[in-house]
């Protein structure tokens, strides 16, 4: 750290490489918009960065609870980065519960800025506290700044013609002011964000940016700090033009365009269903691409809404987590009986049944490759982060229109509300993938097939093209069977439909050397973490090569001769060991470690690289 005067400055602005900050309070606190509006301008800035929401599953849990409490971490960094952090340099903390909650992930010696106008006898009931951690010894050894925010909201505020209680929700944008002056963020963006945000209620305008430069001001005139810090600008991003994007907003991106490239109208049918609803809610903002959005009255009605507008020829999507996904399962096999395109998007979260909807877990895998009656295969694709969220989804469409099946794109919640810088790619890089609906009825079977071995697309009403919709077998000329043999053939035309989609996705690249002791090999939004754990492993002098996997079903081809150059092939992932046990049946020959963790919180950076020496070490 290099301590820089700023002339005519009485403290030292001091410059870091990177910090990672989380904001915690009730969930009515607006913490989530403290976390986006903070990471929103970092972003502008130029620095790299990685987020971790992480909010209560309750709707309006009770407020000032333990499970109410709502979070935001960030890693904010000069360099380039790959996780939102193992421990937060410096937490905010709105009350007694946010601070308890979250205190033990703090950095020994980490700074805690504490509301300390929400310490009183009845917020400590509600934290179910018997003592004041203000007081108890609790903070010994962090650097502790008390802050009134209630009370200095309510003095900033004392002209505002806002009711006490509105005045009181403006606090979160005074603790945001503070950690823009602590970290020398500028103000426009998030004053501009608010003037478009309550455009028709000036008054709410003007008093959160009143709150906003109160709590700027108050860093300075106050002297609650030692210095600013300054996390300069990163010079290691390639070239570009960069955006802060979200998981949820790129695949919605991506179900446009990927729509756009194949000719067709892009129709969502979705049920509301933490934490893939903002989907619903992106794409219903692009009505001025042609995007037809309906929310249906259950997940059923969703997929079924959704393999209609393919079978009326449109590019049929429909949104769900894995309590929707079990609802949608027999409608999928509908879709694959009747083969006809559709992307499944599929944002995971920890289970069974409701589980803890907005916690992190990759535990749906088996679902989307097996989670279905009779032997119905559907390709599979997962995300990894936020900024590849876009071409995935492309390649789902793609998947789905040239193969003439349904698609799953699995995503997570880390994924989903976490944000990271996004280079905007080259459009015309992309190349389109144009469907051709037939129209001679000259010879024509409704289940012949092309070099793919996909079916001819025929939109209803064709003349002379008539033919029958529906989930029981048919032969090729689409007439329902019983016949042994036939359900025989057909069933192996759609396994091998599927498993040729390998021909058409990119084997995976290797990080590290071609050969050695130990490969790590991930999946999903786990990709961060370990990229982060191999180099700090790499750094301690262990050598260890890394793959991630995007495509799960068909696995790519190449692997088998990957694997067998490493003794040992350690799969990391949130769930029991899915991928795994995949990967054990169709390639028994190769030693796959399992390590697993199903909290509902991602890996830590330091878990994984222990785990790697430890594997090393025997």
């Amino acid at each position: 750290m290099t301590k820089i005067e700023t002339p005519g400055a009485d403290l030292p602005l001091q410059q870091l490489e990177r910090v990672v900050i989380r904001f915690a309070g009730d969930s009515g606190d607006g913490m989530q918009i403290t976390g986006n509006q903070f990471t929103q301008t970092s972003a502008l800035f130029g620095n790299d960065l990685a987020t971790l929401p992480d909010f209560p599953a309750e709707i309006r849990a009770p407020a000032g609870t333990r499970p109410g409490v709502s979070g935001f971490q960030l890693q904010f960094s000069s360099k380039d980065i790959h996780t939102p952090g193992d421990e937060p340099d410096i937490l905010v903390a709105m009350n007694p519960a946010a601070l308890v909650v979250n205190l033990g992930d703090l950095k020994a010696g980490g700074t805690v800025v504490v509301n300390t106008g929400a310490f009183k006898a009845n917020d400590l009931k509600k934290a179910k506290l018997d003592k004041n951690p203000l007081d108890d010894g609790t903070l010994d050894g962090y650097r502790v700044i008390p802050v009134d925010i209630n009370a200095r909201v309510l003095d900033a505020l004392v002209d505002s013609p806002l009711k006490t209680k509105e005045k009181s929700r403006c606090k979160n944008f005074y603790t945001l002011g503070l950690m823009y002056w602590l970290y020398s963020r500028p103000l426009e963006p998030t004053i501009t964000w608010l003037h478009e945000k309550f455009k028709k209620r000036p008054e709410l305008v003007d008093a959160n940016v009143i709150a906003l430069k109160a709590g700027f001001n108050a860093g300075d005139i106050r002297e609650l700090f030692q210095g600013q810090y300054e996390v300069p600008k990163t010079d290691e991003l390639p070239a570009g033009t960069y955006r802060n994007m979200m998981g949820n907003d790129a695949i919605a991106m991506g179900l446009v365009a990927g729509a756009k490239m194949a000719g067709l109208t892009p129709v969502l049918g979705s049920y509301p269903i933490t934490p893939a609803s903002t989907i619903l809610e992106s794409l219903a903002s692009y009505k001025h691409f042609g995007v037809v959005t309906m929310q249906m009255e259950d997940e059923i009605a969703a997929i079924c809404a959704a393999i209609g507008a393919s079978f009326s020829g449109s590019l049929g999507i429909t949104s769900t987590s894995g309590p929707g996904m079990a609802l949608k399962t027999e409608a999928m096999g509908l879709a694959i009986s009747a083969e006809y395109p559709l992307v499944i998007i599929n944002i995971q979260r920890a289970g069974p049944s409701t589980g803890m909807p907005t916690k992190v877990e990759q535990s749906d895998l088996l679902q989307a490759v097996f989670g279905r009656n009779g032997d119905a295969p559907v390709p599979v694709i997962s995300c990894s982060r936020p900024s590849d969220a876009f071409q995935l989804t492309i390649d789902a469409c793609r998947i789905a229109v040239q193969y003439m099946t349904p698609v799953i794109l699995l995503s997570d919640n880390f994924i989903a509300n976490g944000a990271e810088p996004w280079c905007l790619p080259d459009i015309e890089s992309f190349k389109p993938f144009p469907v051709v609906f037939k129209t001679d009825p000259e010879g024509h079977q409704t289940f012949a097939r092309n070099e793919k071995g996909a079916r001819a697309w025929v939109k209803p009403g064709t003349p002379k093209m008539e033919f029958r919709i529906g989930g029981l077998e048919k032969d090729v000329e689409g007439n329902v069977s019983y016949d042994a043999a036939n359900h025989q053939a057909m069933t192996n035309y759609r396994h091998n439909k599927v498993a040729a989609v390998a021909e058409s996705i990119p084997t995976p690249e290797l990080d590290g050397p071609d050969s050695g002791d130990l490969l790590i090999l991930g999946w999903g939004s786990t990709v961060g973490i370990l990229t982060q754990a191999v180099e700090t492993a790499r750094e301690d002098g262990v050598s260890v090569s890394r793959m991630h996997l995007t495509h799960i079903w068909p696995f790519p081809k190449g692997l088998d001769e990957i694997f067998s150059k490493f003794k040992a092939i350690m799969v990391p992932e949130m769930n029991m060991g899915q991928l795994t046990r995949i990967l054990r049946g169709e390639m028994p020959q190769h030693n796959f470690i399992p390590f697993t963790k199903v909290t509902g919180q991602p890996f830590l950076t330091t878990e994984v690289v222990a785990k790697i020496k430890n594997v090393l070490e025997g």
